[in-house]
């Protein structure tokens, strides 16, 4: 990393400095840096280490939240010149917690940690019913389907959401991975999906490995 103007974003990242990361990628913009640098070493990497350090135990769920945020203020700033320059993503996600689940920390955390690692996000929010999810998919054509459960009473409706797109016929279309709390390998394994994430940093190697 050469510019210091991406070091510093860089570390208000990681640092979940939000007014220093809108300035200093405002700052970039205005220099003519290369966006694709500021994306992929100023916020990609650093979300990249706040994973890590959450992954160690170094990081809690508050300052993943913290440093997201900070992620998600300068991605507002660059995502319109970036489409404009069509810098392509890294594909397309479709998350939501499944029908009769209300829990949204978790998936919203997943959803930002993959927007930060540079994939296309379609939150669908909470209470998502497996018909939702199939329009969705339909008419998107995402490359994930993500879901999650934090109440075992709502985990079989991940089981219906992928027997509903098997019926659609688009599950083989879409990869599927799931998470929560409750969920295992195990249940994974039983209902068909292809990937389970046990925290939102693995997520996004998990999602990476599968459209890799």
């Amino acid at each position: 990393m050469t510019d210091p103007i991406i070091q510093t974003i860089y570390n208000a990242v990681l640092e979940g400095d939000r007014p220093r990361v809108q300035q200093q990628v405002k700052q970039a913009i205005e220099a003519n840096l290369d966006l694709a640098l500021v994306l992929n070493e100023g916020m990609i990497a650093a979300m990249k280490e706040v994973g890590d350090k959450f992954s160690c135990g170094e990081y809690y769920v508050p300052e993943m939240l913290i440093s997201a945020r900070a992620m998600q203020d300068g991605l507002a700033l660059v995502k319109p010149r970036l489409m404009e320059s069509q810098i392509q993503s890294a594909g397309k996600v479709v998350a939501g917690t499944v029908k009769g689940d209300l829990h949204d920390i978790g998936k919203t955390l997943v959803c930002m940690m993959l927007e930060g690692a540079g994939f296309e996000i379609n939150d669908l929010g909470t209470d998502v019913a497996p018909e939702k999810f199939v329009e969705v998919v339909a008419t998107t054509q995402p490359n994930i389907v993500a879901m999650s459960a934090l109440l075992t009473t709502t985990m079989p409706n991940m089981q219906a959401t992928i027997r509903a797109l098997e019926k659609a016929g688009l599950r083989d279309k879409v990869k599927v991975i799931v998470g929560g709390a409750p969920v295992t390998e195990k249940f994974v394994q039983q209902i068909g999906a292809d990937g389970y994430a046990p925290d939102a940093g693995r997520a996004v190697a998990l999602a990476k490995s599968l459209v890799g």
